[in-house]
C-alpha cells in the first residue's frame, strides 16, 4: 500500500498500540536492520514536501524514542533534497536529548538515524526557530507511558499554538493512540479549548491506523489523516481494535425500489416523547416532531407520533402543519394496539420525567427499539428498567442506546471525564451491560454491539452541536431499523449507516446550496431533518 489519505468513503481497520507493536516487532524481525525506520522517515519526508513544497523553514521536533528516529530520517532526506536542488529552505532539528543529541540514550534504530543525520550535515538547534512554515512533530509516538513534562511538554504546547502547518508522525504527541484522549486531561473546558491545535494539522499514521486518531480529542489533534503501511501486512492473529466505519458517500438519487413496493415495504416507525408544557412547565413537543420528521425523510413508510400529554385526551398537538404526513395517536391507543409489536419504536426524545411511566410497556412490547435522551436518564435511575432491557436480549430483540457522554456516564454510574478518557471502552461496556447496540455520540461517534468489534464514525463536525440534532439522529436510526429484514446481526451496521449519513449531511451542508449561488443557512435541527435522505 502506498502513502494515501484516509477518507470517509472507505472502511478501515484500526489497531491499538499493543497490536501495532506486535506488527512492528514481527516486521522488523523479517527485514534487514533499520529498514522499517528508513521507510517511515522517507514517507514522512515525502508527505512533508508535498504539503509545503515552498517552505522556507521546516522545524523537525524529535523525541527520545523511535518516533524521534523517524523524524531524524525525514530531516536527513529533506536536507539532502534541498542541497541537491540548491534550495535555500532551512531544515532545523531540535532534539530533547540535547544539541547534538546523546546517541547512547537512543534505541538502536534511532541511534543509526542520528548518525546518518550528522553525517549528512543536518543542522541541530537547542531551541525551535523563530518562525517556520512546516513543523514535523516527531516527539512522542504510541510508546508514551506518562504525560509529557519539561522540554517535551513545552515543545508540544509550542507546536499546538503555532498557526503553521504541522505534520504529526504516527500520532500527535501527547495523544493516547488507543482512546483519543490527551494523556494529561485538562481540568476545565476552557483549558481543553486552549489545547486544541491552532494551525492546519496532518498526521501520517505508520504501519496501522490507530483508533485514537478518529474519536474524542483525536480528530482535532490529528487533522487530516494519512496512512503508510510501510509494505507490511498485519497477520491474522493480530486483533483488530475497531473499524473506521467509512462507506460510499450517498449520491443525489434515492435507493432504487421495486415498482410493486408500497408504504408497508419500508416499515413503520413509532415516536414516543415530546412532553407537554403543562406537565412540568417545560415543553418538549418539538423533539418528538424532529425525530418523526427525520424518520419519515429517512425512508420509513409510515411514521406515528404519540405525544406525552397532561391527560390522554389533551395531546398538545394533533397534527404537524410542516409535515402533515405524520400520523398522530393517543398514547393509550398506541400502547394497547399492535403497532409497538410491528414497528421500530423511538422512545425518549423530549420525554421529560413522564417517559419513565411509559417505558415498562414499551420495553416489553417493542422488538426494535431506540432509547434516546430522557428514556436513557430514566433507565439510569431505575434498576427495574435495566432488568427489562436485559430481558430483551434474551428474546433476540433489538435495543439501541444513543447517549451523549453525560448520559453514558449516568448509565455507567461514572463521570463524563471517565467516559471521555476511553470512549471505546465506555461504549462497549454499555453494550455488554445492557445487551444493546450503543451509539456513543460526540466527535467520532462510537457504535458498539455485544461481542462485536466497535465502529468509529468518520463523518460529522461542530455544526451538529445544536439543540435537536440528536433527535434527528434517533429518528434516522429508527427508520434504519424499520426496514424489512433487520436482524440483531445487522443492527450495528444499520445504526452505523444512519450515524454516517447524519454526519455526512453536516459535512456537506454548505455545498448543498452551491447550485443556488447562495450561502447555506446555519445548521439547525429542523433544517437538518428536512435534508435527511433515505438510509439505504
Amino acid at each position: 500500500m502506498a502513502l494515501r489519505r484516509v477518507t470517509a468513503g472507505q472502511r478501515e481497520a484500526l489497531y491499538g498500540a499493543e497490536s501495532t507493536r506486535r506488527l512492528e516487532q514481527a516486521s522488523a524481525a523479517a527485514l534487514p536492520p533499520h529498514t522499517l525506520m528508513a521507510r517511515a522517515g522517507l514517507s514522512v519526508a515525502r508527505l512533508a514536501q508535498a504539503l509545503q513544497p515552498h517552505a522556507e523553514c521546516i522545524w523537525v521536533a524529535c523525541g527520545p524514542g523511535n518516533n524521534g528516529g523517524d523524524g531524524l530520517v525525514a530531516a536527513t532526506h529533506l536536507h539532502c533534497w534541498n542541497q541537491a536542488r540548491g534550495s535555500s529552505t532551512q531544515v532545523v532539528v531540535t532534539h530533547v536529548l540535547g544539541t547534538p543529541p546523546d546517541g547512547s540514550r537512543l534505541p538502536s534504530d534511532a541511534r543509526h538515524a542520528l548518525d546518518q543525520a550528522c553525517a549528512a550535515g543536518v543542522r541541530f538547534s537547542a531551541k525551535p526557530p523563530a518562525r517556520w512554515d512546516l513543523a514535523i512533530d516527531a516527539l512522542l509516538g504510541i510508546g508514551m507511558t506518562r504525560p509529557p513534562e519539561g522540554t517535551l511538554a513545552g515543545w508540544i504546547a509550542h507546536l499546538n499554538r503555532s498557526g503553521a502547518t504541522t505534520l504529526c508522525v504516527d500520532v500527535p504527541s501527547g495523544l493516547d493512540a488507543d482512546t483519543g484522549a490527551w494523556t494529561q486531561q485538562p481540568a476545565q473546558p476552557e483549558e481543553q479549548a486552549a489545547r486544541a491545535p491552532a494551525g492546519p494539522r496532518h498526521t501520517l499514521s505508520l504501519l496501522t491506523l490507530k483508533p485514537g486518531l478518529f474519536t474524542a480529542a483525536g480528530r482535532d489533534a490529528a487533522g487530516e489523516v494519512w496512512i503508510d503501511d510501510l509494505e507490511t501486512m498485519p497477520a491474522a492473529e493480530i486483533p483488530v481494535t475497531g473499524w473506521l466505519a467509512g462507506r460510499q458517500e450517498p449520491g443525489c438519487s434515492t435507493p432504487p425500489r421495486l415498482h410493486s413496493s408500497h408504504k408497508g415495504s419500508r416499515g413503520d416507525v413509532v415516536v414516543i416523547g415530546g412532553q407537554d408544557l403543562k406537565i412540568a412547565g417545560s415543553g418538549m413537543t418539538g423533539a418528538a416532531l424532529l425525530a418523526a420528521r427525520a424518520a419519515l425523510h429517512a425512508g420509513a413508510g409510515r411514521v406515528f407520533v404519540a405525544l406525552l400529554a397532561a391527560t390522554d385526551e389533551a395531546a398538545p398537538v394533533s397534527w404537524d402543519p410542516g409535515c402533515p404526513d405524520l400520523m398522530f395517536r393517543r398514547l393509550s391507543t398506541l400502547l394497547e394496539g399492535v403497532l409497538l409489536d410491528t414497528s421500530a419504536v423511538v422512545c425518549g426524545c423530549g420525554g421529560g420525567t413522564t417517559i419513565a411511566s411509559v417505558l415498562p410497556q414499551v420495553l416489553s412490547h417493542a422488538p426494535r427499539l431506540v432509547l434516546d435522551a430522557d428514556a436513557l436518564n430514566a433507565v439510569a435511575q431505575d434498576q427495574g428498567l435495566h432488568v427489562l432491557i436485559q430481558q430483551r436480549r434474551a428474546r433476540g430483540w433489538i435495543t439501541v442506546l444513543t447517549p451523549h457522554p453525560l448520559e453514558a456516564a449516568r448509565l455507567l454510574g461514572s463521570t463524563t471525564a471517565t467516559v471521555m478518557a476511553d470512549r471505546l471502552l465506555a461504549a462497549q461496556t454499555l453494550s455488554e451491560r445492557y445487551g444493546a447496540v450503543c451509539a456513543l455520540k460526540g466527535s467520532g461517534t462510537v457504535i458498539s454491539a455485544p461481542g462485536q468489534v466497535p465502529l468509529i464514525n468518520p463523518t460529522g463536525n461542530p455544526r451538529l452541536a445544536a439543540a435537536g440534532t440528536g433527535d434527528v439522529l434517533a429518528g434516522m436510526i429508527g427508520s434504519a431499523l424499520a426496514m424489512p429484514g433487520c436482524t440483531n446481526g445487522q443492527s450495528q451496521e444499520r445504526v452505523a449507516h444512519a450515524v454516517f449519513l447524519h454526519g455526512w449531511l453536516a459535512d456537506h451542508w454548505e455545498t448543498q446550496d452551491a447550485c443556488a449561488h447562495s450561502a447555506a443557512p446555519a445548521l439547525s435541527a429542523s433544517r437538518l431533518a428536512e435534508r435527511v435522505r433515505p438510509v439505504a
